[in-house]
């Protein structure tokens, strides 16, 4: 008898795995390349994502868990995003990307001998912009207002209101302490 329950729960298991295979795959090959914002953002609701209104999600993003993924009122996600938000991702409200930023919230830990996954939530903050093809690394969080530059690699957290570039990314610079509006006449005009 253990061995039938040990396969039924192997089956379920797999058809598990395999749904969400399916719809990941449908998620980043199809819908993600479907030209409207409408679409690509009512099917990630479908899929568990929590979007805010008036948010631009542009062509060619990679979505990971799209049930881990948060997005703020008034955030635009530039085209061609890896967005992983197996552990949590919150993106705060009128966040600016550029084209094909990375946020990872998992990775290998190569001392372990099995390069086992680790991670930990990502957290941006409100009207934070970050720069073309940044990367942002497992647990980091981005205070309100910050800016990173574009090809940073953010390994830490960076405060509120800086900007940080380089890699490993650091605190350049500091920026205007105010409550900016990246797009304040697209939400009304373009989005549906």
């Amino acid at each position: 008898m253990s061995g039938k329950k040990t396969f039924i729960g192997r089956l379920k298991t797999f058809i598990r795995i395999w749904k969400n295979s399916v719809k990941w795959f449908m998620l980043n090959t199809v819908i993600s390349h479907f030209p409207s914002h409408t679409v690509r953002i009512f099917y990630l609701r479908l899929s568990g994502a929590k979007i805010g209104k008036h948010v631009a999600m542009y062509g060619g993003n990679e979505y990971r868990n799209p049930k881990g993924l948060t997005v703020g009122t008034g955030s635009a996600l530039g085209h061609r995003a890896i967005l992983d938000a197996r552990r949590g991702l919150t993106i705060g409200k009128s966040v600016c990307f550029g084209t094909e930023v990375m946020i990872w919230s998992l990775h290998h830990d190569y001392n372990d001998t099995n390069f086992k996954v680790v991670g930990d939530s990502v957290v941006i903050g409100d009207y934070v912009w970050l720069g073309s093809r940044c990367i942002i690394l497992p647990g980091v969080k981005i205070g309100d207002g910050a800016v990173i530059a574009a090809g940073a690699i953010v390994t830490k957290d960076v405060p509120a209101y800086t900007v940080a570039a380089g890699v490993p990314a650091k605190v350049v610079s500091k920026r205007e302490e105010k409550d900016y509006d990246y797009a304040p006449g697209y939400s009304r005009m373009h989005m549906v």
